[in-house]
């Protein structure tokens, strides 16, 4: 099968190229792949037959077997891998294949000079074309010279352009010429010729493309053939003819006369041929070997010698012909498992027949049938030649060189192996190659240990290079074969700790163990003879590392910090601390004990836990902070210390308390206080923590007039609204203080206001306050409880005031009606005469509405003038009310009103009414203004004795300790005065309770 790998080049190293086992079916187990031929630019992986690349990159335009292809050609890097079965220990197979290094666009296209030159006629053709130097690429294909660009300045930008001629699988750039030219005008032009391959991405260069105008030369030269070819016997002498170009030019003199010169030819053709430039003969300059190249291709040019040359060109191929001047090559290497080394292989006595112990590849260099090779193995020896590869060509081949019969150490130690080449050239030639085979005596008996597994306890800490150990093995086979050679396989666990003696088999300690870092060692002791290939044998090794107290017991923490919440019963586990040692048994065995503690704490031994011989109480003590001793059972011990701290943890067990307002105190409140403003602060506090000391206000109660409002988180009470007559009185505001806990605690405060004017009776408002603290908290505190009950009762003495009016304005109206007419009677009133004085009173009745005042009418006509104070006691006599509340009723006018009374006093017979209240206003709660309608009139008689307004207009004070409790009505009294009908008035009304 052959093998046909393709690769880009420059690949970087370990590249994958192929996997000769997936690919193409090759056995991946139990075979050894080895690479014959293909470094350095290759290797392969001896276990899967994997073929990567290496440090070397493979460089196409580099390699020498890719350097003189033509156009298309592919480039081939050959390899050999032998692969070798190691179960059956048969002969390797070979595996030759080929991987075609493809191209990458590496290179750039560059022209051969920065600077081309060409040289035109003036008096040139419209039209007419002139060759471009061409650009070299080493790349091939499309990654070559792809396209070509002119760029031209303004002056020649309309006198010149390019064309591009394909010209055998070359890009040939032509200058065109597109206008006259003039010497005279400009003799030359510089412009920019670019040169772009086709690869991806594209490479591009540039070169100054300058052009001299010359006087005119009319013909060019002209070859007499496109094409010249001819063949060249390799190792032709120096100044051998090989083929003479000819040029013609139908000018004269000058410019007839031609001059010849390589063109576009590469630096080995100049090498080895040369070109006279007067005639065009083409001669040998240098050693031709078709080895080395085959083919030579070029171009000559020739050029006319006028003041304007003119210049033509013509392809040159000349073939290199093969001459048999090499003999064929031998070359003998190691295959598979067998190496050479100084021309010398070494093969066991024991080896099967037909086992390969070489690989000999015959090659020639030269072509045809001075190529085709015959190779024998010279002389009688027990090996011979077998063909290794079926795809190899007759001038290069590969074969085996392996046993026919069985070897014997004793009978041949070594062979000398003689291997002939001829091939078939006239006349032939042949070649020798030798190598030596030394039969190796086989090594049969491994040796063997007298314990195959040997335990052994070493204490740790001992000291660097003690014995530990001896251990010794035998060999049944003799001479070097016998001599063995103790060593140590190396385990990762071991870190190189043990050494052994290789002659005595002694086993020594290199350091210090330490049984904490690792308490047991197992290694393989290998015993190895002398013979060649050198047999072993092993026996196992077991050291168990004995413990020493050397190590202080150890915390997992360097302290330890508990939390845990108060309240919580003794006894209770509040932690656990962990403590290791790092030794073994006793000395590993630890007690713990608190240290620094007044028992409050005690740990158990088994588990670690620290349990809490009291009961926590976070407002108390919130830490509290002990060492623990961990001692171990060693002899001597060891001990270490830790610290530990125990935070406790609030829990909501205190509710919030007031430290103010008290509960019995209470802040006056001015009527006129505006809305919005503070009037009062609850303060508070929370000995627990955190959230369970985050505290919120509240009003719960005694605030059914919304008239107060307090701050959910300052406790800052406000007035919110405007304080009206019915808000007067003690307020008394339930305050709950709770706090953020859960479940939540809080506290109650009671905040009393007074709102009035003064504080004038502080024994009445103490006795508000303490009746407030005897008051259930349901049951609102708020203002004059008596007000809308003060209401209802001032209508109804408003009803009976009106009747009491009624009942006078009659009686009034008619006492007017007999004075009218006794006073016609008697033909008319007397100045200065003294009438006889009715008095009527008016008839209130009582709630019940059956009492009634009897009008008491005098029939003398002029009876004693009675007394004032008899007066007043019959009205009052007259006019008192029973079971009713006590009302006073004050007589007054608003204000503005003129003094009715005084003006009336000298001028109306008629008696004046007195309403004298019986309580005293400064302590009056609601006041109710009724006025008087304008024809209310109090009729009665009187003399010029009788009081002014003023004087009924005076009432005073009479105290009653019972408030709130008895409810009494005020008298009212009727006293004549000489006042003339009322027009207006006002009747004051009080409650009182």
């Amino acid at each position: 099968t052959r093998v046909v790998y393709k690769v880009q080049e420059e690949q970087p190293p370990n590249t994958l190229i192929g996997s000769l086992a997936s690919d193409y079916g090759f056995p991946d187990v139990g075979h050894l792949y080895k690479l014959e031929v293909g470094a350095p630019y290759l290797r392969v992986d001896g276990k899967t037959g994997d073929i990567y690349t290496t440090e070397t990159s493979i460089d196409r335009e580099s390699l020498r077997e890719c350097q003189y292809l033509l156009p298309g050609q592919p480039c081939f890097l050959e390899f050999e891998v032998s692969i070798t079965d190691l179960i059956l220990n048969s002969s390797p197979r070979l595996l030759e294949g080929q991987i075609e290094v493809l191209d990458i666009n590496d290179n750039t296209p560059n022209f051969a000079s920065p600077v081309l030159t060409l040289s035109i006629p003036e008096n040139t053709n419209i039209g007419a074309l002139f060759p471009i130097p061409l650009a070299m690429d080493r790349d091939s294909g499309p990654n070559g010279v792809a396209s070509y660009e002119l760029t031209a300045g303004p002056e020649a930008q309309e006198l010149f352009g390019l064309q591009v001629a394909e010209d055998q699988d070359e890009k040939q750039p032509q200058l065109i010429v597109m206008g006259n030219l003039d010497r005279e005008q400009w003799d030359s032009y510089d412009l920019t010729i670019k040169v772009q391959d086709g690869g991806n991405p594209p490479r591009a260069s540039s070169a100054l493309l300058r052009i001299t105008i010359l006087d005119m030369n009319d013909n060019a030269p002209k070859f007499e053939k496109a094409l010249y070819e001819a063949e060249l016997s390799e190792n032709s002498p120096v100044g051998h003819s090989v083929l003479q170009v000819k040029a013609n030019d139908s000018d004269q003199g000058a410019n007839a006369e031609i001059d010849y010169s390589f063109h576009q030819a590469s630096d080995m053709v100049r090498r080895l041929l040369r070109l006279d430039r007067a005639t065009g003969l083409i001669t040998v300059q240098g050693p031709i070997d078709r080895e080395d190249v085959n083919i030579l291709k070029f171009s000559v040019m020739a050029k006319d010698k006028g003041a304007n040359p003119k210049s033509a060109r013509t392809q040159v191929v000349v073939t290199i012909k093969d001459m048999n001047d090499n003999a064929p090559s031998i070359e003998i290497r190691g295959i598979g498992l067998v190496t050479h080394q100084d021309g010398m292989a070494n093969i066991s006595e024991d080896v099967p027949v037909e086992t390969a112990v070489a690989l000999v590849q015959v090659s020639d260099r030269d072509e045809g049938e001075n190529a085709v090779v015959t190779c024998v193995v010279a002389g009688d020896v027990p090996f011979q030649l077998r063909q290794a590869s079926e795809t190899g060509s007759d001038s290069k081949k590969k074969y085996f060189l392996q046993t026919t019969t069985p070897l014997d150490y004793e009978s041949v130690k070594e062979y000398t192996i003689e291997i002939v080449a001829v091939d078939s050239g006239n006349p032939p030639l042949s070649s020798t190659n030798s190598l030596k085979v030394q039969v190796v005596d086989v090594n049969d008996n491994a040796p063997v240990f007298s314990q195959s597994f040997t335990e052994v306890a070493f204490p740790e800490n001992n000291e660097p290079d003690d014995l530990v150990m001896e251990v010794s093995a035998s060999d049944a086979d003799s001479g070097s074969n016998a001599k063995l050679v103790y060593s140590l396989v190396t385990d990762p666990s071991s870190k190189g700790s043990f050494t052994i003696d290789p002659d005595s088999g002694e086993i020594r300690v290199k350091a210090v163990l330490d049984r904490e870092q690792q308490e047991r060692y197992e290694f393989l002791v290998v015993a190895a003879d002398k013979g060649s290939p050198s047999l072993k044998g092993t026996a196992s090794v077991a050291i168990n590392v004995m413990d020493r107290n050397d190590n202080d017991p150890k915390f997992m923490l360097s302290g330890y910090n508990f939390s845990v919440m108060e309240n919580m019963p003794p006894l209770s586990p509040v932690g656990m601390v962990t403590v290791i040692d790092a030794d073994k048994g006793e000395n590993a065995r630890i007690q713990l004990s608190v240290e620094q503690d007044n028992g409050d704490f005690v740990i158990q031994n088994g588990t670690g836990t620290i349990l809490s011989s009291i009961s926590f109480d976070r407002e108390q003590q919130s830490t509290y902070t002990f060492r623990l001793k961990a001692v171990d059972g060693g002899d001597p011990p060891r001990s270490a210390y830790v610290g530990v701290t125990i935070n406790v943890l609030d829990e909501n067990d205190n509710a919030p308390f007031i430290t103010s307002p008290s509960n019995a105190t209470y802040k006056h409140i001015l009527p006129h206080t505006s809305p919005g403003q503070q009037v009062s602060k609850v303060k508070a506090e929370d000995i627990d923590s955190g959230v369970n000391a985050e505290l919120t206000y509240s009003i719960t109660g005694g605030n059914p007039f919304e008239l107060f409002q307090i701050s959910p988180h300052s406790g800052d009470i406000t007035l919110e609204k405007e304080i009206l007559r019915k808000h007067h009185g003690l307020h008394r505001l339930v305050v709950r203080v709770n706090d953020k806990g859960k479940p939540s605690r809080h506290g109650t405060a009671l905040v009393h206001f007074y709102v009035n004017e003064t504080l004038a009776n502080r024994t009445l408002l103490d006795t508000l306050v303490g009746h407030s603290l005897d008051t259930p908290l349901d049951i609102d505190i708020a203002g004059d409880p008596e007000y809308e009950r003060s209401k209802q009762r001032s209508n109804i003495l408003f009803g009976v005031i009106a009747g009491i009016v009624a009942v006078t304005l009659v009686i009034v109206l008619v006492v007017l009606v007999r004075y009218c007419r006794q006073r016609e009677a008697k033909s008319g009133y007397q100045a200065g005469k003294k009438e006889t004085k009715d008095l009527y009173a008016p008839k209130q009745a009582s709630k019940s509405g059956k009492s009634k005042s009897k009008v008491k009418k005098s029939k003398s006509p002029k009876p004693p003038k009675p007394t004032e104070d008899e007066e007043e006691t019959g009205l009052q006599k007259s006019l008192k009310f029973s079971d009713s509340p006590r009302i006073h009723l004050p007589l007054n006018y608003p204000p503005g009103s003129p003094d009715l009374g005084r003006h009336y006093r000298s001028n109306s017979p008629l008696p004046s009414i007195q309403l004298q209240p019986q309580s005293p206003s400064a302590s009056k709660k609601h006041q109710v203004v009724q006025d008087l309608p304008a024809t209310n009139t109090f009729v009665g008689t009187g003399d010029n004795n009788s009081t002014g307004s003023e004087q009924y207009s005076d009432y005073s004070y009479r105290t009653n300790p019972q408030k709130y409790t008895n409810k009494q009505v005020g008298e009212l009294i009727l006293r004549p005065a000489a006042a003339p009908p009322l027009h207006r008035g006002a009747i004051w009304t009080e409650v009182w309770e």
